[in-house]
Formats: structure tokens, sequence, C-alpha cells
């Protein structure tokens, strides 16, 4: 797959409606053809976030680039996919796919989307005619009708089955070997950001931080009952659970990785690091022991399976439970 350009960075961006602080201080760098998700609690901002990439909104302060070059509005070059496909009644799938584009665009690559969602049969359907998934996917291929650099997914599955979902994650996988996008996905559905990213971004409650960081090294195709991706779940979970449950008090921007992942993409993100062992205990970052084997955590998470919260925080403080 040749890598196209697609290089993101979000620095220290800040956004608040009125009195209400919605995201304070987020930063993150996506690299070309990357697959990142974000995770954390109902109403944290992640929508949001996806906006201000998407240029549908400003930042009250901080700065968003794409390859370098500041994001100010919408563009071509960034691609949204929304939960529901909000497909125009009146137009046909192959109109819809092609809206949008500039006039005289071949329908070569309308046709080539259609082909690559399974749609090609349906070009003539209205809206109406379709069911839900097909819906949704006749909405991936408006969205990449442009060749977008950038693909958005604003929990896009949320509306279907689980059978149809697990076909539209392996159809969007299949598109992004294809079409090389990176892609910025935010999902409720924690095997679906395993399943499918590169990196998982925790997001703290509102205002929303960056919480933790969970680099997914395990290769694709991926089993969905991989015992790697079960720890990595339970990791997210934990850190879920002490987010929005309160039962611990400790900060920082940290990070999860299976032992043993790529040393250069451990690198990006930055800030604090706590791990995973081959074995699923818990480490910090003197390669100390986290909680002991067997040891529950609240929520009923066992200790071993995810990072110890007493790590080192971005202050350089040490946090106890």
């Amino acid at each position: 797959m040749s890598i196209p350009a697609g290089s993101l960075t979000v620095d220290q961006l800040y956004k608040s409606f009125g009195s209400l602080d919605v995201l304070a201080g987020i930063s993150a760098r996506i690299e070309p053809g990357e697959i990142v998700s974000l995770v954390g609690p109902s109403g944290c901002g992640k929508s949001t976030l996806l906006r201000l990439i998407a240029g549908l909104d400003r930042p009250d302060s901080g700065s968003l680039h794409l390859d370098g070059q500041a994001i100010t509005g919408p563009s071509p070059r960034v691609g949204v996919i929304f939960q529901e496909p909000r497909l125009l009644p009146w137009l046909t799938v192959a109109q819809n796919v092609a809206f949008g584009l500039p006039r005289g665009k071949p329908n070569a690559r309308v046709a080539a989307l259609l082909r690559a969602v399974g749609l090609e049969e349906f070009a003539g359907a209205l809206p109406r005619e379709l069911s839900g998934g097909m819906a949704q996917r006749v909405a991936i291929a408006r969205a990449l009708a442009p060749g977008p650099e950038v693909l958005l997914l604003d929990e896009p599955f949320s509306s279907v089955d689980a059978f149809t979902r697990m076909h539209l994650q392996d159809l969007l996988l299949a598109i992004w070997r294809q079409e090389g996008a990176t892609m910025l996905l935010v999902t409720h559905e924690i095997d679906e950001a395993l399943y499918l990213s590169d990196r998982i971004l925790v997001l703290s409650a509102r205002p929303a931080r960056r919480r933790v960081e969970v680099a997914v090294d395990v290769a694709r195709p991926r089993d969905r009952r991989s015992p790697q991706l079960a720890r990595l779940k339970a990791g997210v979970l934990t850190e879920l659970y002490h987010e929005i449950g309160g039962a611990r008090e400790w900060g920082g921007d940290r990070r999860l990785e299976v032992a043993g992942a790529d040393p250069a993409a451990q690198s990006r993100g930055g800030g604090e690091r706590a791990g995973i062992d081959a074995a699923g205990r818990g480490r910090d970052r003197q390669g100390g022991r986290g909680a002991e084997d067997g040891e529950l955590l609240p929520g009923g998470v066992p200790g071993d399976l995810v990072s110890d919260p007493r790590v080192v925080s971005n202050a350089g403080s040490r946090r106890t439970p």
C-alpha cells in the first residue's frame, strides 16, 4: 500500500461553549495512513474534536495542521462519516456518492467506489430502498469520493446490528488498504477500536484531556478473540472505570502497549508510559510490577491485566491510590 499525505497535528486545543469547557489542551499527532480511535466517557468532547479537525468549528485556542498547513475551514482533503448516513432522499445512490464532486468528474470514480462497497447493482436506487447497513455503505463511498487524505468517522456503525457492524468494519479496513487514507474514529465500542486501530487515545471526562494512549501492536488481519486484544481491552475498560467512577484520583498523559511493540510507533504522542508485559502483567516506567497477579481492581478487572495507576505523571509527581 502506498502511503499518501495525511499527517495530522493537533496542538493544545481548547474549546468552550459559553461557560461549558469541553476540550482542555488536547494534543496528538496522527501519522499518514494510521487508524487512530478516540474513546472516552459520553459527552466528553470527542465529536467536538472531530468537528474542529473537519473545519466545521474553530477552537478557542490551539492549532490544527494537515501536512503542515493550518486547518481553517472545511476542505475536500478531509472527509467525514457521521453516525447517520444523511443521504439526500431525492437522489439515487450514485448521485449521492457523486454529490459535491466537481462537475464533469468522471463517473468511473463513483462506479469504482460502489464496487468497493458492494453496491454497484443499486446505483439507481433511492435511499428509501436501502437497508441501514447499505445506506451507511453509501455514506462511506460518498466521503471517499473526493479522495480525502484524512477520513473522520463519528460512531459510523452505531445504528446497525452487531453482524452488520462487523461486516462494515472489515469493509472499512479493505477500503483503507486500497485508499490509504489516514483515519480518526470516534467509538464507544472498545472491541471495535482494538480491531481497527493502530492506536487508541483514551480521553478524560469533560473537559477532555488525553488520559492514556494504547498502542495496538497486533498484526492484521486480527482475530477478534485474540488474548492480546483481550488484555488491552481490560486495560482500556479500567482506565474508563477510574475516569467515570472516581475510585482513584490520579493524572498524567500515560500510555499502554503490549511488550515488543514497534519502538518507532511507541515514540509517537509523548507523555509518560506504562505498559502491559507479554504475560499481561502491569509494569510502570521503572519496570516495577503493578497490581499483583489475580488482584481485582474496582469493577472486577484483574490487576495483572492492566497498567499500575502508580505511575509518574507529566508533572513528575507520583500518584498513589
